[in-house]
């Protein structure tokens, strides 16, 4: 069982792979192939996008804290002046604290811009390959169609196409059961003319028949021919009228002229 298992495993998957290499068109493929191409570019491109909103977020952090770390070096040093020096101090360790935030900041400030640099440079590449791989796989789809159209136009000229063939298959039909038909009809003319087989709408002539009839033609032929000969020659037409299949007239001969003697 397990070796009639994997028998049948392996027929259906030939079957299955041949069904799919007919269905499978490149001209599709291809297409699928550029759109994927270009939702991974578009996602590049969202990637870089959403590390330049970071980077100008921490930029803007940055400017903010620069600027409360003027206004409490400010504040300190106004405080001195004022000889208050315990402002001062709170002032300046404020303001060291905010350094401390900016300095932070500012490194992942640098770690973003690398980022977005590396982004950069990785969408302006994948967007060069997206380029290169739609012109090639317009001309191989411009390719294939000639191809595919040339061999439907070779298939149709030497009718191996399936619509050739169905078309050829319908002529050779036709052209059978025509010939079987003359066949027959031949074949059935010949028996009725021999007699073999009966008329059945009492039309047919029997053999005895069809040579007394043949026989009588010939004899009007030849007492036409005969009248017409006399009209050539200046005669008269016979006064006996001439029935057909009597055959041909028997010449009278003339009755001797009486002789009267010369008293």
């Amino acid at each position: 069982m397990s070796g009639v298992m994997k028998r049948m495993g392996m027929i259906f998957r030939a079957k299955a792979n041949k069904a799919l290499d007919r269905a499978e068109d490149p001209r599709e493929t291809l297409d699928y192939s550029y759109q994927k191409q270009l939702e991974l570019l578009q996602k590049v491109r969202r990637g870089v996008a959403d590390v330049a909103t970071s980077r100008k977020r921490l930029e803007l952090q940055l400017s903010q804290l620069n600027k409360q770390s003027s206004t409490l070096e400010d504040q300190g040093r106004k405080a001195l002046a004022l000889g208050r020096e315990d402002l001062a101090r709170e002032a300046l360790s404020r303001r060291a604290a905010l350094q401390q935030q900016v300095t932070d900041l500012e490194t992942q400030h640098q770690t973003l811009q690398g980022e977005e640099e590396k982004l950069t440079l990785a969408a302006q590449r994948l967007q060069a390959k997206v380029d290169a791989f739609r012109t090639k796989k317009e001309t191989i789809k411009a390719t294939y169609t000639a191809a595919q159209a040339q061999t439907r136009i070779g298939e149709a000229f030497s009718g191996i196409s399936e619509e050739m063939g169905d078309v050829g298959m319908a002529i050779q039909r036709a052209e059978d059961k025509t010939a079987q038909l003359q066949a027959r009809a031949g074949a059935i003319d010949e028996l009725l003319a021999s007699g073999a087989l009966d008329d059945q709408s009492g039309m047919a002539k029997d053999d005895i028949q069809a040579e007394l009839d043949r026989l009588s033609g010939g004899t009007d032929v030849e007492l036409e021919l005969q009248r017409m000969k006399a009209e050539l020659a200046g005669g008269s037409t016979p006064k006996q009228a001439i029935e057909p299949g009597q055959g041909a007239p028997q010449t009278q001969q003339p009755q001797d002229t009486p002789r009267f003697d010369k008293q």
